[in-house]
């Protein structure tokens, strides 16, 4: 099998939608529902809420990663995609959950570095 580098987004977002981004529930929800529209195999997460708010989250698939962080008192956050091409490519896979992401924040992008690797 030939090997084909994957795709890995690093983002740094920006929201006024507070409510996103103070507790990790909505966001779970979403997240599943992407990783089974885009028939993606999960292997283990965590969650965290922050005191008084924001969350972190880490979803290991067999493919890589997604990996979130948000600073409500900033209004920032961070999104951490890579998935590999191993066993078909994801390239396209990867930047639709990067959107996906993005508009569930109702964020805008102040910072955005995709990776071949």
């Amino acid at each position: 099998m030939q090997y084909l580098p994957g795709k890995h987004i690093i983002a740094t977002l920006e929201t006024s939608d507070q409510k996103r981004i103070a507790t990790y529930a909505d966001f779970q929800q979403a997240v599943d529902q992407l990783i089974l529209q885009y028939q993606l195999k999960k292997l283990g997460e965590i969650y965290h809420n922050f005191s008084p708010a924001g969350f972190t989250a880490v979803i290991c698939l067999s493919e890589s990663h997604i990996s979130i962080h948000t600073w409500p008192e900033h209004n920032k956050i961070n999104v951490d995609i890579y998935l590999s091409n191993f066993q078909r490519n994801n390239d396209g896979t990867v930047r639709a959950i990067y959107e996906s992401v993005v508009a569930f924040f109702d964020a805008a992008i102040t910072h955005e570095q995709t990776i071949t690797r």
